[in-house]
């Protein structure tokens, strides 16, 4: 039953994680708007870069892309309390009962490391270069992030015993 318990609080902690993401983002939406753009205009990469064509100065794009990455976070921040729910309700079940809920946790999972594969590491870090910013690059956080969430993953994956003691 331990491990079934860390499972489930772990889970429980992602969401807490993505709530507290996700009313900061409106809450403050100024702050990590200003984020958004600033990678999208690449404003502050290596002056000179021959990737400056894919700036994007359009404050419509940087807005929908904000928008867009709140979504995806509340997306995960709602997978993530009903696939802790599910797990919570049949921590007690059989092996089979308590794989089958993990089913939405892994899910939400994948699409929060996803996110930071994608949206942050991938289009922020490489596509806009935001390696090359000082200011504005968050390459390190969305690592930190991906790691732990990737950790949680694997441990969420794996097999359950048929009882628990």
């Amino acid at each position: 039953m331990m491990l079934r318990a860390t499972k489930i609080s772990l889970v429980i902690a992602i969401a807490l994680f993505y709530t507290l993401i996700v009313f900061n983002n409106l809450n403050d939406y100024n702050t990590n708007y200003q984020f958004a753009r600033h990678v999208l205009m690449m404003d502050s990469t290596v002056p000179g870069n021959h990737g400056m064509w894919r700036a994007m100065n359009s404050p419509g794009w940087h807005t929908a892309f904000y928008i867009g990455i709140i979504c995806w976070e509340s997306m995960v921040m709602l997978l993530c309390w009903v696939g802790s729910w599910r797990m919570l309700r049949h921590r007690a079940g059989s092996g089979a009962t308590f794989e089958q809920s993990k089913r939405v946790a892994i899910a939400a999972l994948t699409l929060a490391l996803l996110m930071w594969l994608v949206a942050f590491l991938s289009v922020g870090g490489e596509w806009f270069l935001m390696w090359q910013s000082r200011t504005w690059n968050g390459e390190d956080a969305a690592f930190r992030m991906f790691a732990i969430i990737g950790i949680v993953l694997l441990l969420l994956v794996q097999p359950e015993t048929e009882t628990q003691p």
